[in-house]
């Protein structure tokens, strides 16, 4: 199945079959995920995989439509920072030097211009910025997902703070941004049999 096919046959799943995607298939998913563009590589979420029949029980009153959590195999739910502080930037050059085998002081100069830039912006402003990041991880792992075979489905309708009582999450620190239902299609979700339905090209693209 070439890339153009997969995303053909991806659609916003309703309801899956409760069967459980291969820990290799996932790791895959997961990998394209953490490979990401990311702005100035400081990747300013980070992402939990619900695979507990006991944690998505717990999760399914947090969502308005909770027939995908009931019936899928895992739930990944992207975490956007709220605040991006000096600890967290020396931790990524820290990363950086360890990874290149780099000495840390060479690093000097593009560290200090990330922090600059920073701590240029208010929080709302950091806030913004981190969540444009966590979609695009959101359309990486979609993508890997379609190209292995997986069916998934992006979901917004949520209770913030259920959520975040459930998984502990610092509503000060971190915010849930988005979730990702994974799994294998039901023969009961008709939606599989619809076209899928998209702005001719004409409307969508503009050649200049």
């Amino acid at each position: 199945m070439n890339y153009l096919e997969a995303l053909s046959r991806r659609y916003s799943v309703k309801k899956f079959n409760n069967a459980i995607i291969p820990r290799e298939t996932l790791n895959n998913i997961l990998e394209a995920g953490k490979l990401s563009a990311s702005s100035l590589g400081l990747q300013p979420y980070k992402i939990l995989v619900v695979e507990s029949e006991e944690m998505k029980q717990k999760l399914i009153p947090a969502f308005y439509n909770p027939s995908q959590i009931s019936t899928c195999s895992h739930l990944i739910v992207i975490i956007s920072k709220k605040t991006v502080d000096e600890s967290y930037i020396n931790g990524y050059f820290r990363h950086i030097s360890e990874v290149r085998e780099t000495p840390i002081e060479n690093l000097n100069l593009f560290k200090n211009s990330i922090s600059q830039h920073i701590n240029q912006k208010t929080q709302d402003e950091i806030f913004n910025w981190a969540e444009k990041q966590s979609y695009i991880v959101l359309a990486n792992l979609m993508y890997a997902a379609a190209i292995e075979n997986i069916d998934s489905c992006p979901m917004e309708g949520f209770r913030q703070d259920l959520i975040e009582e459930v998984l502990d999450i610092d509503p000060e620190t971190e915010k849930v941004t988005v979730t990702l239902a994974l799994g294998y299609r039901s023969e009961e979700d008709h939606f599989q049999h619809m076209k899928k339905v998209r702005k001719p090209n004409e409307k969508l693209f503009k050649f200049i």
